[in-house]
């Protein structure tokens, strides 16, 4: 509707297209749904491009952001490890020290 081709809605609704059915449409799906005017096609296969382009950025980003999470969760974990083990050579020094007394 926003592309201003709300004639094609009622065929896309009654083939049950709804957004990943969309992005998976090339040039003669969309002819086959009774998109005759290749003017329309180039309208659709332009946004849909653009579409893929921005889900596509969108994908990498959450990848970025999954793998700086788990950097952090690494060196987190590596700290509470150096943090236990010094605890642990702490109180290890500290029952030796006992010992000798």
């Amino acid at each position: 509707i926003s592309l201003n081709l709300e004639q094609y809605v009622s065929e896309f609704s009654a083939q049950n297209i709804n957004g990943e059915h969309l992005l998976q449409l090339d040039g003669s799906k969309l002819k086959s749904l009774g998109m005759t005017s290749s003017q329309d096609r180039a309208i659709i296969k332009k946004k849909l491009k653009e579409m893929k382009a921005s889900l596509e950025k969108a994908r990498k980003a959450q990848e970025k952001m999954e793998k700086q999470r788990e950097k952090l969760r690494k060196k987190e974990q590596e700290q509470l490890q150096r943090k236990s083990k010094k605890t642990d050579k702490s109180s290890s020094d500290a029952t030796e020290g006992a010992n000798e007394q």
